[in-house]
């Protein structure tokens, strides 16, 4: 008996390219995982009313691993009609939910804004059910961002659960970091209160970023990697410039997850 799809559907609205930051991460971070696998299989859960999500995450995962095959999986039967016919090699549609109905376990489930509409209270058991479905040395990316993707906040989990959190903006629109703020995910955006870690992260970051000014003549780059690079003495990161030169900045769960302090 087939078994019916866990959640609800989300607004749909999307954009080409909205996720180019988050899928860019991916690629670079998760490739090597991508690699190892023998079959590696990526989700687009929740991919919205247009396909293109799911497309563009084939391209850039393909570019890491050409081996690499991507399934978009919506909860709402009209969706995954309309995006029957971008179906190609490596890459399908399938009506389901939070129970991810594949036969295997895949290597990625990227989640973006999905779980806006959620309470926070859900939040957790949707990651462990979801983080139940990947493969050993799997990917759970899960996050918002803005409509044009210029701003995107997610957390990355694996099997075990939550392990970092990822900022990631385009420098150039940037006034403050703390701008950030609205696109935290649900599990975080309801915590940027004083008291709480990510509240006080996204404050060093902003007075970091202002001590940086002076470098503001030399491009928001510059500016940025200098914020970052201050920060990176009180709050443990787990990237390195490389990927600060792309407006990046990821920080370890157990220093933002809710009381942490």
């Amino acid at each position: 008996m087939h078994q019916r799809p866990i959640g609800t559907a989300t607004r749909g609205t999307t954009n080409p390219n909205r996720l180019r930051r988050m899928d860019r991460w991916i690629a670079a971070t998760h490739g090597p995982a991508l690699r190892r696998a023998d079959s590696p299989v990526a989700v687009d859960l929740g991919y919205g009313a247009a396909p293109w999500t799911a497309v563009e995450l084939l391209e850039r995962l393909r570019a890491a691993e050409p081996r690499t095959r991507v399934v978009g999986i919506e909860i709402d039967p009209a969706r995954v009609a309309a995006a029957k016919p971008y179906e190609r090699a490596g890459l399908t549609f399938v009506h389901g939910g939070f129970e991810i109905p594949l036969a295997g376990r895949p290597s990625l489930v990227r989640a973006a804004n999905v779980l806006r509409q959620y309470d926070e209270t859900e939040v957790a058991a949707v990651w462990q059910r979801l983080c139940a479905r990947l493969a050993p040395d799997g990917l759970l990316v899960e996050g918002t961002c803005d409509e044009i993707g210029r701003r995107h906040v997610w957390v990355a989990l694996g099997p075990e659960g939550p392990r970092t959190v990822t900022f990631a903006t385009r420098l150039g629109s940037l006034e403050r970091p703390s701008d950030l703020a609205e696109r935290l995910p649900k599990a975080l955006i309801h915590r940027n209160v004083p008291g709480e870690p990510v509240h006080a992260f996204l404050r060093d970051l902003d007075r970091a970023w202002a001590a940086a000014s002076p470098y503001a003549s030399l491009g928001a780059r510059q500016r940025w990697i200098t914020t970052v690079r201050a920060v990176s003495t009180d709050w443990p990161l787990t990237d390195d410039v490389r990927r600060w030169r792309q407006g990046e900045i990821t920080v370890r769960w157990s220093a933002l997850r809710p009381g942490a302090h």
